[in-house]
């Protein structure tokens, strides 16, 4: 190794190190793949809990006590969003015939400009008997994997909330945890590394939904002015939408231009296009750098590239937790390098500047 030159010497540290660290990870995604059903609960309890930290703060500092408190937490969680499914699901069924009628409509057209023959929705409709006895088989086996999805994800919200009552409730026992494990007298710098990562991670998850929740009001305003049908529910899937950075934004917009055309015309369809378009530059150019200035800040391509490792992971809960994730990381490598860079950038510039006490002794008065 004497040999090699030392930028040579330094590549390879490196690469060692990038090796092992990708190594890790990968074991990490892994394991984490391995046990989803619990590992998946404790991630959102986590988010829940980063989200909502201060109104629990509030009402422990009201002399309210822990165990209510968290209680009441996660009672207001279980409220709102209860509130929030009943409004949309209501808001559907209401206009969902209208919908699915202006999307028949629309699918006709297309297929009467563009389709080829025998692809139109009367020939589908015609051939549905022997399509159904073809493909029944597979569309009973379907319904079955998406009943079982689906309770499965029930008992992974339930399990979620429990975990967000306990964390609220034990937070600082997790502290004293943290100490008692850490190796030598790093407690310190162990605790402040995670309440550093916790710290961006609650604050992104503040400004998104503060953002989220600004988008979907502008939003279900404009689509009501237009008249679009289903405008609570499209409002409230920007709202879902948002939490997902850039592609969920083009989704939720996506479904909303597509119904304004489908029932309203062409016309409406690029008044609402507008109204999107309007929304999304507001949160580009205000809400985000105004509402999120205090929390780690990422490059849109930093943010890109985490959605896509999340959505080749773990699909859309990948996608909806990749970013606080990275948040997360980013907050541990600042806090990092706060802590151990310091010492040296401040080295230099304590032997170059005269101590106080030296410039007294070598005043003229002395």
């Amino acid at each position: 190794m004497q040999l090699l030159p030392d930028p040579v010497r330094r590549l390879g540290a490196w690469c060692v190190v990038l090796l092992l660290v990708a190594g890790v990870g990968w074991v990490g995604v892994r394991l984490c793949g391995e046990f989803r059903t619990a590992v998946t609960p404790v991630l959102l309890a986590l988010l829940g809990t980063a989200l909502l930290g201060p109104l629990y703060r509030r009402m422990v500092q009201a002399r309210v006590q822990p165990s209510i408190a968290a209680g009441l937490t996660c009672v207001a969680v279980v409220a709102v969003v209860g509130g929030a499914v009943y409004i949309v699901v209501a808001a559907l069924i209401d206009t969902g015939d209208q919908i699915i009628a202006s999307l028949r409509d629309a699918a006709k057209g297309i297929s009467r400009h563009f389709g080829a023959a025998g692809t139109g929705l009367d020939n589908f409709a015609a051939n549905s008997r022997q399509l159904l006895s073809k493909f029944g088989g597979t569309a009973v086996s379907n319904v079955i994997s998406g009943v079982s999805v689906a309770a499965e994800s029930v008992a992974m919200a339930v399990l979620a909330l429990l975990l967000v009552f306990f964390f609220l409730r034990d937070s600082h026992r997790v502290v004293e945890t943290l100490r008692a494990v850490a190796p030598g007298d790093t407690a310190d710098a162990l605790e402040a590394v995670c309440r550093r990562a916790f710290e961006a991670v609650e604050g992104f998850m503040r400004g998104t939904t503060l953002i989220a929740l600004i988008d979907a009001l502008c939003i279900t305003i404009g689509l009501l002015i237009l008249r679009v049908p289903g405008a609570i529910g499209l409002g409230a899937l920007v709202f879902v939408g948002a939490y997902i950075p850039y592609l969920g934004a083009f989704i939720s917009g996506a479904a909303a231009v597509l119904v304004a055309l489908a029932d309203r015309g062409f016309v409406i369809a690029l008044w609402a296009l507008g109204v999107v378009l309007a929304v999304q530059v507001l949160e580009g150019h205000v809400l985000q750098p105004v509402i999120q200035s205090r929390t780690v800040q990422m490059h849109p391509a930093v943010v890109m590239l985490a959605i896509t490792a999340g959505a080749s992971v773990a699909g859309i809960l990948g996608m909806l937790l990749a970013v606080p994730l990275t948040a997360a990381a980013f907050g541990v490598v600042q806090e990092v390098r706060a802590r151990y860079a310091a010492p040296a950038d401040a080295s230099p510039d304590s032997a170059s500047d005269p101590s106080p006490d030296s410039a007294s002794d070598a005043s003229p008065d002395s």
